[in-house]
């Protein structure tokens, strides 16, 4: 019986993006305030370890103060799934991470986190995201999981920072 359920758990985990060191990441999109008029600037890159790093510089001029990276992986449905399981390391700082059902809706669904210093694995249950749009609530339904289209990381917490986000897996169980 024990065999079974670990074999169960094992069909039901789908990995969105495990990174090493030839991964390719042509499906991975630096979106920063510019498109706004601000100037913070960020990066999307594998290092040599196979880390995916997202780092670089918000600032708050221009009514800026967002760096973020987009992911568009090939449309699944989670609707099997409870949970994003994230290993990553922090730089202490709090984050959002980001799905939409749609690439074309207006809104993402959002989960902020706070990251440690250390490598961690963060679970956010797929219900828990809600609908937001430039910062506010969208009044919709949360998250269902029935569509996947986008994922993204943002960092915006309304100060001048620099900051490092690394990335070693994202999957859903």
């Amino acid at each position: 019986m024990f065999v079974i359920l670990l074999f169960s758990l094992a069909i039901n985990t789908f990995v969105l993006f495990d990174f090493n060191t030839k991964s390719n990441i042509d499906n991975w999109r630096v979106v920063d305030d510019g498109v706004m008029g601000g100037i913070s600037s960020s990066k999307f890159f594998v290092d040599a370890l196979g880390n995916g790093v997202f780092e670089g510089g918000v600032s708050l001029e221009n009514n800026g103060g967002f760096c973020s990276v987009q992911y568009y992986p090939t449309a699944v449905s989670l609707t099997q799934q409870k949970v994003f399981s994230i290993r990553l390391k922090g730089d202490g700082k709090k984050y959002q991470f980001r799905v939409k059902s749609k690439r074309s809706n207006y809104y993402s669904y959002i989960y902020e986190f706070q990251t440690t210093r250390n490598w961690e694995t963060i679970e956010i249950p797929i219900t828990a995201l809600h609908a937001s749009f430039r910062g506010r609530t969208v009044d919709i339904p949360n998250y269902d999981g029935e569509s996947l289209e986008e994922i993204a990381f943002l960092i915006g917490n309304k100060k001048n920072e620099n900051f490092q986000l690394m990335i070693d897996k994202i999957e859903v169980k």
